[in-house]
């Protein structure tokens, strides 16, 4: 019994299952007071990890056409937005955090303890783009 008969469609390629330690994950997207690694991508998908210091707060920014999921592995996180930067959300470990596409936002660590977060991005084009300030509600505004 072939793969292609298991699931009844051709198989064109096969690749391999890879693991991707701490190590093979290179720093990435930039936005001051953020530490992002890249742990792969793959077409239209990009996933990492992010890593902030308490009483950290980052620069304002937006992910371009990717929609973000932030999974709150350790620590806390709050991400501010909206119009002039008004509203905000709080999560903890355990908790998911949707960010969609366009969105002007800034991340801070508002816990005792480093936060480290699970990210993972739906979309194409650059990842991440800095701005001076959340003056618009996202960036196609």
């Amino acid at each position: 019994m072939t793969i292609a008969s298991i699931y009844n469609r051709p198989v064109k390629k096969i690749e391999p299952v890879r693991h991707i330690a701490p190590s093979d994950r290179i720093g990435t997207d930039p936005s001051a007071g953020v530490v992002r690694e890249e742990a792969f991508t793959a077409s239209g998908v990009w996933s990492g990890v992010a890593f902030t210091e308490p009483g950290i707060v980052s620069g304002w920014h937006h992910h371009g056409n990717y929609e973000t999921s932030i999974y709150v592995e350790s620590g806390k996180v709050r991400v501010d937005f909206g119009l002039n930067g008004e509203e905000f959300v709080e999560a903890e470990t355990g908790d998911f955090v949707h960010v969609p596409a366009g969105v002007i936002h800034r991340e801070s660590n508002p816990g005792r303890v480093k936060s480290s977060l699970v990210l993972t991005r739906a979309g194409t084009g650059p990842t991440t783009f800095n701005v001076d300030s959340p003056d618009r509600i996202d960036a196609s505004a």
